[in-house]
């Protein structure tokens, strides 16, 4: 980033697939605005924007690698119906919170059969070559409690 060191860094972006559909856009709204460095954006995206400045405009395509990964079929599994519990309609696209190995994961219902639910573990844009046509709105330095959270705080903020 030029200008500052720990920067917080504000863009708006229309996020495209291989295909070139529109899955994503900050267009008409607030712009996205992350901390710099502390690996709240993927990380392709975040190399490409490193040596920015306010009103530079970038299209940059990320590879699964360097985005939400690639697909792993160990993330897929069919659980029985019980593990359900209290919810009467499950239907394909749901998704839950579930425990993993590494702590809290998202899960998406991929198959329900009448015994069985297959659940699946990978982010939705594993997998994918990703576009982002980037426009850099503004580049601030953080604050010292930003910093310390390792995100920003107020409007624009976007975190999990």
């Amino acid at each position: 980033m030029k200008n500052t060191e720990n920067p917080v860094v504000s863009i708006h972006y229309t996020l495209t697939n291989k295909a070139g559909e529109e899955l994503d856009s900050s267009a008409g709204g607030e712009p996205l605005s992350y901390l710099h460095g502390a690996g709240n954006i993927i990380p392709g995206l975040e190399s490409a924007l490193s040596e920015t400045s306010t009103g530079d405009k970038l299209k940059v395509t990320i590879e699964p690698e360097d985005a939400y990964g690639l697909r792993s079929d160990e993330q897929t599994q069919t659980v029985g119906k019980e593990m359900f519990e209290g919810i009467d309609n499950i239907e394909v696209g749901m998704q839950f919170q579930a425990d993993s190995s590494t702590g809290p994961a998202i899960v998406t219902v991929t198959e329900v059969n009448e015994d069985t639910v297959t659940i699946d573990g990978n982010h939705p844009l594993a997998g994918e070559q990703l576009t982002f046509d980037v426009e850099v709105v503004e580049i601030r330095s953080a604050t010292e409690s930003e910093m310390e959270a390792g995100h920003i705080h107020g409007a624009g903020c976007n975190h999990d």
